[in-house]
């Protein structure tokens, strides 16, 4: 029988994802089978599982700290939004439909079972799972029908540990304020808390400690410092992305408002060699970058106006007519096209916008999502490429006749004639550390790269020691109820 914990947070982006990674490479590194849970997440920064379908990337991450291939039942629902009220439900690693939030209000009392039927198989097959929570349980005035927080604790008879984080400010009222207003089933469901992102002299805040655990009767389970190899780890979120100062190589980036799965940058930032500059709306694309990569989209049409309003299509132009480089991923990619037809209205209004126009090729929207992995090979080295792909849209036209990878046996991507430009489906390339040099190469930057996948395999070992000494991870797991 599997136990399991809960970490819920006193707020958005505490760090709970984070420390459910560590807590599940450390629980491993015990000699303990265990497996991520999120019941909801929302992100358009997904993962394709082995089992056909997608899920929060984060929950990827937390499947790779467990020793784990990531699967559908580690987040049953996850939320992509498309527009600032609407967003599309994804169940069990498929789409069911795009709603407002409204609307999804309603629905999502209805999708439980789905998400206590994912949580039953993991852990018929683990001895421990770790709970991650979504937001904060504060928010009662979305305690009806909840599946993210304390609704799933209460169904599934899990235990909660409260994290707090202390680099906002403000996590006494964070902390001892959510015990004031859960209502008494809720707040008993917490059994114990602990501060995350400490800057310093973590002995400055023993006081803080102790008042937070005579107002709330929890269990003080330790203050966690800042863990500076952060960074090292894959962003979930987008507002996580930032620009990471390097070597001489400059790669601009700009900030599209559905940016999707921008773990393609995650390698390149990795590299000494390589400076990603994320470009924030209202600013230029710089005039000396080395590439300009247009990354994912959740709604591709929307992020290309965006594109234009920027005056990036401007930057864009000049930039090639310079001789610099140009990649587009996936949504990117469909931009960089002459057109993008949307009859039936997928991302909007039915009709057909034009796209950049530095590629010949046309990308044509339509309701299936290819969602697979891809073994690829770059045609012009010879190397080998591990990645995925996860978009709607089919994208043809001359310039695919310079396709510049074979993935699965087949052509992807496309190429203009005086191969500056370049886009493709596959996400993840840049993992793939022999394609990752090529590239940087074709740059005109002949560096040594290390190794992305065992640099991030060190972080979580580093991340898992960081919480084994500053979190009583003894009394945490012992927390934990069968289920």
């Amino acid at each position: 029988m599997a136990k399991a914990i809960m970490i819920q947070g006193a707020g958005s982006n505490v760090g709970k994802s984070m420390l459910v990674a560590g807590i599940a490479r450390a629980a491993r590194l015990r000699g303990l089978s265990v497996a991520p849970f999120k019941p909801q997440n929302m992100s358009n920064n997904a993962a394709v599982t082995v089992d056909g379908g997608e899920i929060g990337r984060a929950q990827a991450l937390q499947a790779m700290a467990a020793g784990l291939d990531p699967i559908t039942d580690m987040n049953p629902v996850l939320l992509k939004p498309e527009t600032d009220t609407g967003a599309q439900i994804i169940v069990q690693g498929k789409r069911v439909g795009t709603l407002r939030a409204r609307d999804y209000g309603k629905m999502k009392a209805t999708l439980m079972p789905a998400v206590l039927d994912s949580f039953g198989r993991l852990a018929a097959q683990h001895d421990l799972i770790l709970v991650e929570g979504a937001g904060s349980p504060a928010e009662v005035n979305l305690r009806a029908g909840d599946i993210a927080n304390m609704g799933f604790a209460s169904a599934a008879g899990v235990p909660v540990v409260l994290i707090g984080d202390i680099d906002r400010g403000g996590v006494i009222a964070q902390l001892v304020g959510t015990h004031a207003v859960l209502p008494d089933d809720d707040r008993a469901l917490i059994r114990a808390f602990a501060i995350n992102k400490f800057r310093g002299d973590t002995s400055l805040f023993d006081d803080g400690m102790t008042f937070i655990a005579e107002r709330t009767g929890w269990t003080p389970l330790g203050i966690v410092p800042w863990f500076d190899q952060a960074w090292r780890l894959p962003a979930e979120d987008v507002m996580d992305i930032v620009g990471r100062p390097g070597g001489p190589i400059k790669i601009a980036v700009p900030r599209l408002n559905r940016i999707a799965n921008f773990d393609d940058l995650d390698p390149l930032s990795a590299e000494p060699a390589v400076t990603v500059e994320i470009i924030e709306a209202g600013r230029p694309l710089p005039p000396d970058a080395d590439l300009v990569l247009i990354p994912g989209s959740k709604s591709t049409i929307a992020d290309l106006a965006h594109f234009r309003t920027q005056g990036w299509d401007i930057d864009l132009m000049a930039h090639v007519r310079r001789g610099g480089r140009v990649l587009g991923i996936c949504g990117g990619y469909q931009m960089l096209g002459q057109r993008i037809i949307d009859a039936d209205g997928i991302e909007g209004p039915p009709g057909e916008v034009p796209g950049l126009g530095l590629l010949d090729v046309v990308t044509e929207m339509g309701p299936h999502k290819r969602l697979t992995f891809s073994n690829a090979k770059h045609k012009a080295t010879g190397e080998d490429v591990v990645g995925y792909e996860i978009h709607i849209g089919q994208t043809e036209g001359p310039d695919r006749a310079r396709a510049w990878l074979e993935v699965d046996g087949r052509d992807e991507g496309a190429c203009s004639d005086n191969g500056l430009v370049r886009g493709c489906y596959l996400h993840g390339l840049f993992s793939s550390d022999g394609f990752r040099a090529a590239f940087l190469k074709e740059l005109g930057h002949d560096v040594p790269v290390q190794s992305y996948g065992s640099s991030v395999e060190a972080a979580l070992d580093a991340l898992a020691a960081h919480l084994e000494r500053h979190l009583d991870l003894d009394t945490l797991l012992a927390l934990a109820q069968d289920v």
